[in-house]
C-alpha cells in the first residue's frame, strides 16, 4: 500500500474515532478562543470556570473554599493545593494536567 494511501486511510479512521467518541459524551469540542487563551497563558482555572459559565463564587462553594482563595489562585498570587485543584478540576470537568500546564525545560 502507498505510504500516503496508509497515512489517509489512518486519518480517516482517526478522524471515525474522534467523532464516535464526541457522539458518545467521550470527548468535548473546546473553542478556538478557548485554546488561544490557554496558550496565551491566561489561567487555566478562570478560562475554564468562565467556559462552564461558573461565577468565582459558585466554583468556590462547589469545591468547599472561599471566593477569596480562588480569586488568588485565578490571579496566580497563590498556587493552591493539589487537594483543592483536583476538586476544580472535577467541577470543571477537565483533568489536573489541564489546570497545572506543565513547564517545558
Amino acid at each position: 500500500m502507498d505510504y500516503n494511501l496508509a497515512e489517509m486511510l489512518q486519518d480517516i479512521r482517526d478522524f471515525d474515532s474522534m467523532k464516535a467518541a464526541i457522539a458518545q459524551g467521550e470527548e468535548e469540542l473546546i473553542p478556538g478562543a478557548i485554546a488561544f487563551a490557554l496558550l496565551d497563558g491566561e489561567n487555566p482555572v478562570k478560562v475554564w470556570r468562565e467556559y462552564r459559565c461558573f461565577t468565582q463564587q459558585q466554583l468556590a462553594e462547589m469545591v468547599g473554599i472561599s471566593t477569596p482563595y480562588l480569586s488568588q489562585i485565578e490571579t496566580d498570587k497563590r498556587s493552591g493545593t493539589t487537594e483543592v485543584l483536583w476538586a476544580i478540576a472535577k467541577a470543571l470537568h477537565v483533568t489536573l494536567d489541564e489546570l497545572v500546564p506543565q513547564s517545558i525545560s
